[in-house]
């Protein structure tokens, strides 16, 4: 009898600690970004006398494993056109031909296609960039700043930040090379919210 009880507390439990763990993990999560909150900030280097800047702000959607980040994805997409400098003249000089040609290449995207973690907050997010008609593959260095209810939202929102560099030769933007930069540095900003 005594033998019997035993098995059964094993059983029993084995059993608990097995819903405790299917408690515990949570699906993967699908997020949409909030584009007034969502950003790719450039900045160049003007011929060694200033690092002027400009933004895009982004389309896309995040999708978010709490358990495990190796298992997250993110797919965005920029309006190439949108670009902002705040000097208008600029703005069109960009979209033109000689950079840009938005009218031949109006989107640009990215989807990632690895994400290795670097601590419980950070990560490296490796994937495709494609600009200007050129499919190129980035790793940008993020760190997730917040998981929880927006006050403003009142919705589940995860708030990230991201750095990175290109190469615009690599695109086939070549104008005014090399005293315009060639190396561009990212600054990204993100909020998500859950899809309901």
């Amino acid at each position: 009898m005594n033998k019997y009880k035993a098995k059964m507390g094993i059983v029993l439990m084995l059993f608990a600690l097995s819903a405790q763990a299917q408690n515990k993990a949570q699906p993967q999560e699908n997020y949409t970004l909030d584009r007034a909150h969502s950003y790719v900030l450039w900045h160049i280097d003007h011929f060694g006398f200033s690092e002027p800047s400009g933004k895009w702000y982004a389309n896309g959607t995040l999708v978010y494993d709490p358990n495990k980040i190796e298992n997250s994805k993110v797919d965005v997409t920029i309006d190439v056109a949108d670009v902002i400098t705040g000097i208008s003249k600029l703005d069109d000089h960009i979209k033109s031909g000689e950079f840009l040609n938005v009218a031949q290449f109006p989107k640009a995207t990215f989807v990632s296609d690895k994400i290795e973690s670097t601590s419980s907050l950070t990560a490296k997010v490796t994937g495709t960039l494609n600009l200007h008609g050129v499919a190129k593959p980035i790793t940008l260095d993020v760190i997730i700043n917040k998981v929880g209810l927006s006050p403003v939202s009142q919705k589940q929102t995860i708030g990230f930040s991201a750095h990175g560099k290109l190469k615009r030769s690599d695109y086939g933007i070549n104008a005014y090379l090399p005293g315009l930069g060639d190396e561009i540095s990212l600054e990204i900003q993100g909020e998500a919210t859950l899809k309901e």
